[in-house]
């Protein structure tokens, strides 16, 4: 429950559908920042079984312990943290159970695990369960991979507020940040883990600092890696033109202030904060990864770069400042783009026949 991209989400479907669901929630590193994005009416407890619990399957009995205790409606596991949750309702089920994945941590980057990989297939594989994936890369692995029939997958692609967004204050975030008239912002939104890899970005805006003085980078978002980034920015020369934030329930608030929103990682599926990009008619310069080659607007394609190449990143952010006229018609495909397909109504709505057990 860390400030990310699916505790955004839950969060969001969750403040979308008020006081019909009541949420119990169990968060496996007893990290509840998330909270702070609830609004006030919806009904939720937290119940942290973790304290003084190490990760490991000989936490499988207590959890179905919890389960025979709590009697939830409908048991939700997210991503390979919480997969133990997922065994402890496999056999002898005690409630319907929706797994959502959302992608890997660096340790699988290259390829999956082969124990992660027999696990999945074996805790997900119970005709109670419904696994809901939001990226058809995701869906890909989850049928050639871990071997689930079609039948008990969901592809669910995420969608945002677009509105939210779109009608940020330019103005007002351009002065939040003291951003000079003039001056191109590069900036990402992401929770600063290894996989993430906002280091790659700061090599890339490195290379383009000393050809481009009108430029500055933007880094919203915390985790344990900022310590090291910042350490790499001050390396590399670039410490006094990089703006670090931390993390933030609002951000629209920064979003609006960029010019380009850059993405860096080492893995994705469809993540969030690209959505959020393109709903601020942002064009998108990243490495390829995921879905993210299919999300942006066609006009935007040609700025996706080979994953792993910091290099082409800093090509294809240049490219896009040099033109500040050929960003802002990208910009706003992509805004119309989100407008058509990726709206939090459309992903709400599904979500919410998800939880109440109906057809999707």
């Amino acid at each position: 429950m860390a400030i990310g991209g699916p505790q955004r989400r839950f969060a969001q479907i969750a403040n979308a559908l008020g006081r019909k669901y009541h949420h119990l929630l169990i968060a496996m590193d007893s990290d509840y920042a998330a909270l702070s994005l609830l609004a006030p009416e919806v009904p939720f407890e937290t119940i942290d079984l973790m304290a003084g619990r190490r990760k490991s399957a000989g936490n499988i009995p207590a959890f179905r312990r919890a389960l025979a205790d709590l009697k939830p409606e409908a048991l939700i596991t997210y991503n390979w943290g919480a997969i133990e949750w997922a065994m402890a309702n496999r056999f002898r089920p005690l409630s319907r159970h929706i797994h959502i994945e959302d992608g890997f941590g660096p340790e699988e980057v290259d390829r999956q695990i082969w124990r992660r990989v027999m696990f999945r297939r074996l805790a997900l594989g119970g005709s109670h369960t419904t696994v809901v994936l939001p990226s058809l890369t995701l869906y890909k692995i989850a049928t050639d991979r871990w071997k689930l029939p079609a039948t008990k997958l969901l592809l669910v692609p995420n969608g945002v507020d677009v509105e939210r967004f779109a009608g940020a204050d330019r103005a007002l975030a351009a002065e939040r940040i003291g951003k000079r008239a003039g001056e191109r912002l590069i900036g990402t939104v992401a929770r600063l883990r290894p996989e993430k890899n906002v280091g790659r970005l700061v090599e890339a805006f490195a290379g383009l600092a000393a050809r481009r003085p009108d430029c500055r980078l933007l880094i919203v978002g915390d985790g344990p890696q900022r310590e090291a980034i910042e350490a790499l920015a001050h390396d590399r020369g670039v410490a006094g033109r990089t703006i670090f934030v931390g993390p933030t329930p609002a951000p629209e608030d920064y979003l609006a202030a960029m010019d380009v929103f850059a993405v860096s990682s080492d893995t994705e599926q469809m993540p969030l904060g690209v959505l959020e990009a393109m709903a601020a008619g942002l064009p998108v310069a990243s490495v390829d990864v995921g879905d993210i080659a299919q999300m942006v607007d066609q006009s935007n394609r040609p700025f996706i770069v080979a994953a792993g190449d910091a290099s082409a990143l800093g090509q294809a952010i240049e490219a896009l400042i040099v033109e500040p006229e050929l960003g802002q018609r990208i910009g706003a495909a992509n805004l119309d783009r989100a407008r058509s397909v990726y709206t939090l109504q459309a992903m709400t709505s599904i979500y919410d026949q998800i939880y109440a057990g109906g057809p999707a």
